[in-house]
């Protein structure tokens, strides 16, 4: 067992952590405070590949493995949880249901553009209704003679008001329930389909995030992906991914706060004396250090087993709820050892302890994953 990155792996870390230091950590703090999208962003992240990371270069994209993209993931997380959130939807489930289940016609015609950054891409399951119970969709689409007429509404959509390309669950067999969902892309502009304002969020308020209404929206049967009552279920077969970038961004910021906390417990004097002298500080500083390098091995053994091609449910799950509590963890203590300054704006820690906060319930809550490891180890899978 090799603990080492490869030089691959090393010249990443270090390209995604310089543009995280230029061109992201004097900026986030504003992006923050003033609900903005950096649209200005999206060109730069394309130039540096970021945008299709996982899409193979015959479509335009990097087609990096999955530890390049945690890696990725927690470099840019360190000083702009927005940024990651944006990376990791556009990156995620919307461009990666096209690649895996999506006809070549479908990925020639939206891949490239995605990779480039040229389209902002979304992905729209969760309803005001149904979150983690997706048998409670409401949304419907009615297959007609040309077309699928789609019906409903949709919520916490990253991306969702500046999105270009949607791809969308909707139920075709209601009586199925989740085995009765299909995945439809639906283009910006499209008549009936219409995004809401921006959520007022607690975090990531850099990154985009609104409602979608559906008012018989007639999508071409060509725009359906996969087979049809196959969405949800083609949805669980790359889920396992997206739990371990989600994973990789709370250890990004979990490892912000520890080293701003670091820094500050040096600089910091009371009685006389800096506080990184005091007990209860060493010992919160090296309780975050270790939770969070446990983490890391988590999330880096998940994709060691994804690249030797072998199923990570139960990996993935573990890797994501221990490694987004531990963030979490990480950031409130950070707010702890700051002291006053932890609560104010002018230090960034409570701003990582917010953009934390979503990382245990997007790409499912740490209860789901609880269920979904107990559910594995009880069948004798994984673990």
């Amino acid at each position: 067992m090799n603990f080492e990155l490869s030089d691959d792996h090393k010249a990443i870390r270090q390209l995604a952590r310089n543009f995280s230091e230029s061109d992201l950590k004097e900026t986030a703090s504003k992006w923050d405070q003033e609900k903005k999208f950096p649209h200005e962003l999206v060109p730069k992240l394309a130039e540096l590949g970021f945008m299709g990371m996982s899409i193979p270069e015959e479509y335009g994209g990097s087609d990096l493995d999955l530890l390049s993209c945690a890696i990725v993931m927690e470099e840019v997380a360190r000083h702009c949880g927005s940024t990651a959130l944006t990376l990791a939807s556009h990156n995620g489930l919307g461009s990666k249901h096209i690649l895996e289940f999506g006809n070549e016609a479908q990925k020639k015609k939206y891949l490239p553009d995605i990779a480039a950054g040229k389209k902002l891409s979304a992905w729209a399951l969760t309803e005001p209704g149904s979150g983690s119970d997706a048998s409670g969709m409401k949304t419907v689409a009615v297959e007609e003679k040309d077309c699928f007429v789609l019906n409903g509404s949709k919520a916490f959509i990253t991306q969702g008001s500046v999105g270009d390309v949607y791809l969308v669950l909707a139920k075709t067999s209601p009586e199925k329930r989740q085995k009765g969902v299909s995945a439809f892309i639906i283009e910006k502009g499209t008549p009936g389909f219409t995004p809401g304002k921006p959520e007022d969020k607690l975090g990531c308020r850099g990154s985009d995030t609104s409602t979608l209404s559906l008012d018989n929206v007639r999508v071409p049967k060509e725009n359906l992906v996969g087979e049809r009552d196959m969405g949800f279920i083609d949805t669980l077969k790359i889920l396992d991914k997206g739990r371990v970038i989600i994973g990789a961004m709370a250890l990004g910021l979990g490892r912000g706060a520890l080293e701003e906390s670091i820094r500050y417990a040096k600089e910091r004097e009371q009685f006389g004396q800096p506080i990184a002298n005091f007990q209860a500080i060493q010992w919160k500083l090296a309780n975050m250090a270790t939770e969070l390098e446990a983490a890391r091995l988590l999330l880096y053994r998940a994709c060691y087993l994804h690249r030797e091609g072998r199923s990570i449910n139960t990996e993935a799950s573990m890797a994501k709820l221990f490694a987004s509590e531990a963030g979490l963890k990480a950031c409130d203590e950070a707010i702890q050892i700051h002291g006053g300054y932890g609560y104010i704006k002018d230090y960034p820690v409570e701003r990582y302890w917010r953009d934390c906060r979503i990382c245990t319930i997007g790409e499912g809550t740490s209860e789901v994953q609880r269920m979904i490891i107990s559910r594995n180890i009880l069948r004798g899978q994984g673990g």
